[in-house]
Protein backbone atom coordinates (compact mmCIF):
# COMPACT_ATOMS: atom_id res chain seq x y z
CA UNK A 1 0.00 0.00 0.00
CA UNK A 2 1.18 3.40 -0.96
CA UNK A 3 2.15 5.82 1.95
CA UNK A 4 1.42 8.76 -0.09
CA UNK A 5 -2.21 9.05 1.31
CA UNK A 6 -1.34 8.09 4.66
CA UNK A 7 0.84 11.25 4.89
CA UNK A 8 -2.10 13.44 3.04
CA UNK A 9 -4.44 12.90 5.28
CA UNK A 10 -2.46 13.20 8.52
CA UNK A 11 -0.97 16.52 6.93
CA UNK A 12 -4.61 17.34 6.64
CA UNK A 13 -5.58 16.46 9.97
CA UNK A 14 -2.25 18.43 11.78
CA UNK A 15 -3.63 21.68 9.57
CA UNK A 16 -7.07 21.20 11.22
CA UNK A 17 -6.01 20.77 14.96
CA UNK A 18 -3.75 24.17 14.34
CA UNK A 19 -6.71 25.67 13.01
CA UNK A 20 -9.04 25.02 15.78
CA UNK A 21 -6.22 25.70 18.21
CA UNK A 22 -5.78 29.28 17.26
CA UNK A 23 -9.53 29.39 16.48
CA UNK A 24 -10.00 29.28 20.48
CA UNK A 25 -8.13 32.58 21.25
CA UNK A 26 -10.71 35.03 21.87
CA UNK A 27 -9.94 38.84 21.82
CA UNK A 28 -10.07 40.29 24.95
CA UNK A 29 -12.26 43.06 26.18
CA UNK A 30 -10.35 46.79 26.68
CA UNK A 31 -8.16 48.34 24.08
CA UNK A 32 -4.82 48.97 25.98
CA UNK A 33 -1.66 46.06 26.63
CA UNK A 34 -3.10 45.70 30.00
CA UNK A 35 -6.28 43.85 28.65
CA UNK A 36 -4.00 41.07 27.16
CA UNK A 37 -2.34 40.19 30.50
CA UNK A 38 -5.45 37.84 31.58
CA UNK A 39 -4.35 35.83 27.87
CA UNK A 40 -1.04 35.22 29.03
CA UNK A 41 -1.50 31.39 30.89
CA UNK A 42 -3.93 31.34 26.67
CA UNK A 43 -1.00 31.95 25.06
CA UNK A 44 1.63 30.16 26.91
CA UNK A 45 -0.50 27.06 26.42
CA UNK A 46 -1.27 27.57 22.72
CA UNK A 47 2.50 28.24 22.14
CA UNK A 48 3.40 24.68 24.13
CA UNK A 49 0.61 22.84 22.07
CA UNK A 50 2.33 24.39 19.23
CA UNK A 51 5.21 23.39 19.31
CA UNK A 52 4.00 19.59 19.98
CA UNK A 53 2.23 19.47 16.86
CA UNK A 54 4.70 20.94 15.07
CA UNK A 55 7.31 18.22 16.31
CA UNK A 56 5.00 15.42 16.04
CA UNK A 57 4.46 16.38 12.63
CA UNK A 58 8.14 16.89 11.39
CA UNK A 59 9.29 13.63 13.39
CA UNK A 60 6.25 12.06 11.37
CA UNK A 61 7.22 13.67 8.04
CA UNK A 62 10.72 11.95 8.73
CA UNK A 63 9.91 8.67 9.56
CA UNK A 64 7.46 8.37 6.88
CA UNK A 65 10.28 9.71 4.37
CA UNK A 66 12.49 6.14 5.96
CA UNK A 67 9.33 3.71 4.62
CA UNK A 68 8.64 2.07 1.83
CA UNK A 69 5.15 1.27 2.12
CA UNK A 70 2.22 1.28 5.14
CA UNK A 71 -0.23 -1.84 5.47
CA UNK A 72 -3.57 -2.15 7.53
CA UNK A 73 -2.15 -1.57 10.88
CA UNK A 74 0.02 0.74 10.39
CA UNK A 75 -2.75 2.99 9.30
CA UNK A 76 -5.01 1.76 12.49
CA UNK A 77 -1.77 3.52 14.63
CA UNK A 78 -1.40 6.37 12.85
CA UNK A 79 -5.09 7.00 13.27
CA UNK A 80 -4.41 6.35 17.39
CA UNK A 81 -1.70 9.10 16.76
CA UNK A 82 -4.01 11.48 15.21
CA UNK A 83 -6.72 10.56 17.72
CA UNK A 84 -4.56 11.53 20.83
CA UNK A 85 -3.15 14.48 19.12
CA UNK A 86 -6.91 15.68 17.80
CA UNK A 87 -7.56 16.32 21.22
CA UNK A 88 -4.83 18.98 21.99
CA UNK A 89 -6.94 21.88 20.97
CA UNK A 90 -9.47 20.77 23.94
CA UNK A 91 -6.69 20.25 26.60
CA UNK A 92 -4.41 23.60 25.35
CA UNK A 93 -7.68 25.14 25.99
CA UNK A 94 -8.55 23.59 29.46
CA UNK A 95 -5.24 24.55 30.68
CA UNK A 96 -4.97 27.86 29.35
CA UNK A 97 -8.10 29.34 30.65
CA UNK A 98 -7.85 27.85 33.96
CA UNK A 99 -4.32 29.44 34.21
CA UNK A 100 -2.75 26.11 34.66
CA UNK A 101 -4.59 24.50 37.34
CA UNK A 102 -3.47 20.91 38.34
CA UNK A 103 -6.41 19.02 36.31
CA UNK A 104 -6.04 20.74 33.07
CA UNK A 105 -2.19 20.13 33.39
CA UNK A 106 -2.40 16.74 34.37
CA UNK A 107 -5.14 16.16 31.41
CA UNK A 108 -3.05 17.80 29.48
CA UNK A 109 0.24 14.94 30.38
CA UNK A 110 -1.97 12.20 29.97
CA UNK A 111 -3.05 13.59 26.29
CA UNK A 112 1.14 14.03 25.31
CA UNK A 113 1.52 10.64 27.17
CA UNK A 114 -0.93 8.84 24.83
CA UNK A 115 0.34 10.27 22.02
CA UNK A 116 3.74 9.50 22.71
CA UNK A 117 2.90 5.95 23.22
CA UNK A 118 0.59 5.96 20.07
CA UNK A 119 3.94 7.65 17.86
CA UNK A 120 5.92 4.78 19.82
CA UNK A 121 3.68 1.69 18.69
CA UNK A 122 3.42 3.42 15.15
CA UNK A 123 7.24 3.11 14.90
CA UNK A 124 7.50 -0.37 16.15
CA UNK A 125 4.59 -1.63 13.50
CA UNK A 126 6.57 0.06 10.85
CA UNK A 127 9.83 -1.42 11.92
CA UNK A 128 8.16 -4.79 11.67
CA UNK A 129 6.55 -4.26 8.42
CA UNK A 130 9.93 -2.99 7.44
CA UNK A 131 12.71 -5.46 9.18
CA UNK A 132 15.71 -5.03 11.49
CA UNK A 133 18.28 -4.24 9.41
CA UNK A 134 15.95 -1.75 7.38
CA UNK A 135 16.74 2.35 6.86
CA UNK A 136 14.36 2.84 9.21
CA UNK A 137 15.60 0.36 12.44
CA UNK A 138 19.18 2.12 11.71
CA UNK A 139 17.98 5.40 12.08
CA UNK A 140 15.62 4.69 14.75
CA UNK A 141 17.66 2.75 16.85
CA UNK A 142 16.96 3.19 20.29
CA UNK A 143 14.55 5.22 20.39
CA UNK A 144 15.83 6.96 23.85
CA UNK A 145 14.04 10.43 23.59
CA UNK A 146 11.04 8.67 22.50
CA UNK A 147 11.42 7.06 25.75
CA UNK A 148 12.70 9.51 28.13
CA UNK A 149 9.93 11.54 27.10
CA UNK A 150 7.24 9.25 28.30
CA UNK A 151 8.70 8.63 31.53
CA UNK A 152 9.09 12.50 32.33
CA UNK A 153 5.13 12.86 31.61
CA UNK A 154 4.71 9.75 33.67
CA UNK A 155 6.38 12.24 36.50
CA UNK A 156 4.98 14.75 35.26
CA UNK A 157 0.87 14.14 35.07
CA UNK A 158 1.07 13.67 39.39
CA UNK A 159 3.32 16.29 39.71
CA UNK A 160 0.57 18.23 38.28
CA UNK A 161 -1.79 18.02 41.46
CA UNK A 162 1.54 19.29 43.63
CA UNK A 163 2.98 21.92 41.31
CA UNK A 164 0.82 22.14 38.32
CA UNK A 165 3.74 25.06 37.03
CA UNK A 166 6.58 22.70 37.56
CA UNK A 167 4.33 20.00 35.34
CA UNK A 168 4.23 22.55 32.66
CA UNK A 169 7.92 23.14 33.04
CA UNK A 170 8.56 19.19 32.92
CA UNK A 171 6.43 19.88 29.71
CA UNK A 172 8.69 22.47 28.05
CA UNK A 173 11.67 20.77 28.93
CA UNK A 174 10.10 17.78 26.87
CA UNK A 175 9.55 20.15 24.54
CA UNK A 176 12.78 21.76 24.24
CA UNK A 177 14.48 18.20 23.68
CA UNK A 178 12.56 17.80 20.73
CA UNK A 179 13.36 20.76 19.44
CA UNK A 180 16.88 20.07 19.37
CA UNK A 181 17.35 18.49 15.71
CA UNK A 182 17.44 14.75 15.49
CA UNK A 183 19.17 13.96 11.91
CA UNK A 184 18.93 10.39 12.75
CA UNK A 185 16.65 9.51 9.73
CA UNK A 186 18.15 12.28 7.66
CA UNK A 187 21.80 11.15 8.00
CA UNK A 188 20.88 7.87 7.30
CA UNK A 189 18.87 8.06 3.96
CA UNK A 190 21.83 10.16 2.41
CA UNK A 191 24.04 7.10 3.01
Amino acid sequence: MSKGRLEAFSDGVVAIIITIMVLEFRAPVGGDLSALKPLLPVFVSYVLSFIFIGIYWSNHHHLLQAVQHVNGPVLWANLHLLFWLSLTPFVTNWMGENHFAPWPVALYGVVLLCAAIAYFILTRLLLALHGKTSALAAAIGSDFKGKISMVIYLVAIPLAFVNSWLAGALYMVVAIMWLIPDRRIEKTLVH
